[in-house]
């Protein structure tokens, strides 16, 4: 499942899927690229880590800018 890239814009607030041993989470997007993003955990383990999730990824958009 793949999100719609033109919902994504800097600043938004989206919902990553669990993965590995990482439970869903909130994560704020720095810069979209035709096939991940960047930007910052915002909640879970994780949270204050920078990452480069895959779009595939993305559950959906919480918050947008």
């Amino acid at each position: 499942m793949s999100i719609d890239p033109n919902l994504l814009t800097p600043g938004c607030i989206v919902l990553i899927a669990a993965f590995d041993d990482v439970p869903e989470h909130e994560f704020e997007v720095e810069e979209v690229f035709e096939d991940l993003v960047t930007g910052v955990a915002l909640t879970g383990p994780l949270a204050g880590e920078y990452g480069e999730p895959d779009l595939e990824m993305i559950l959906r958009v919480l918050s947008p800018t």
